[in-house]
């Protein structure tokens, strides 16, 4: 009975592969029980045949917003809760911002940020009921830095973070935590094609793009089947972090980022200054 009251229910986008899959199969490992969902909800039966019960799986493409609800809705009423709301879905477009198209990025906007939002409306009136939970979302350490080629996917993090961090602002009076969770590179499917979408292309930047995925392939990449542990330690605090790297590798990248735009900041303040003027 104490193992029962201690486990968490979770509800999590994207469980079918990469790091919805591996972080769905350690929550229940351990006891959880876990709303698992995906475009298809043929990839996730191995999870079914093997956790029961414990497991409920659905099908949701989150850019239909009443399928979100429906599963939000349908995994509250099986489990009694949820404790965990983990948006996990997302892909990368590939292209220079010259060679993206507007719809290929709105396309990507419906997964990375309208198909998160959809999801979180449907389970926030569920928490503030329930008196609280922990909303988390995957991002990238692309929230905070950029590259070329994927430019727009990095912009569908910076605004998936600064959605979460008001968010956070906005519920934390209900008991309801919100944390970020943003993994470096890692060997997972998420570079596979379909986990990527790309834009046609133009030959004027086939040089930058060789360079660049050349230079993709060389990165060490972390192991994904070691990040549970951690994840679970996140969701397990009392205080869990709104932001929280995944890797050793974000934090002096982003450290020499943001050393780099400080500098930058102070070099120009005198001319930043002088814009203030006095109101009348």
């Amino acid at each position: 009975m104490e193992n029962e009251m201690k486990s968490k229910v979770w509800f999590i986008t994207g469980a079918s592969r990469g790091f919805g899959r591996i972080w769905a199969e350690a929550a229940l490992e351990r006891g959880d029980k876990v709303a698992a969902t995906a475009r298809n909800v043929n990839s996730l039966a191995a999870l079914k045949e093997k956790y029961a019960d414990s497991v409920l799986t659905l099908e949701l493409d989150v850019t239909k917003p009443g399928q979100a609800k429906a599963a939000v809705d349908e995994a509250h009423a099986y489990f009694g809760r949820l404790d965990i709301v983990l948006n996990n879905a997302g892909y990368s477009l590939v292209g220079t911002i010259e060679e993206a198209s507007a719809d290929e990025v709105k396309a990507m906007y419906e997964t990375n940020i309208f198909g998160a939002l959809a999801v979180i409306q449907a389970a926030l009136p569920l928490l503030r009921q329930q008196g609280g939970g922990h909303i988390l979302g995957t991002s990238s350490n692309l929230g905070h830095v950029t590259l070329p080629v994927i430019g727009y996917y990095c912009s569908s993090k910076w605004a998936f973070e600064a959605i979460h961090e008001s968010l956070a602002l906005e519920v934390k009076d209900f008991g309801i935590k919100v944390t970020i969770i943003e993994p470096g590179a890692y060997a997972t499917e998420f570079a596979s094609q379909e986990s990527l979408k790309f834009a046609p292309g133009m030959d004027i930047y086939s040089n930058l793009k060789a360079q660049f995925f050349g230079q993709l392939k060389d990165m060490e990449k972390g192991d994904p089947n070691a990040t549970p542990q951690a994840l679970l330690q996140v969701v397990d605090a009392e205080n869990p972090p709104l932001r929280f790297h995944l890797g050793s590798h974000n934090l002096p990248w982003v450290r020499s980022v943001y050393e780099e735009r400080l500098a930058l900041w102070e070099k120009w303040d005198d001319v930043s200054s002088s814009a203030q003027g006095v109101a009348e």
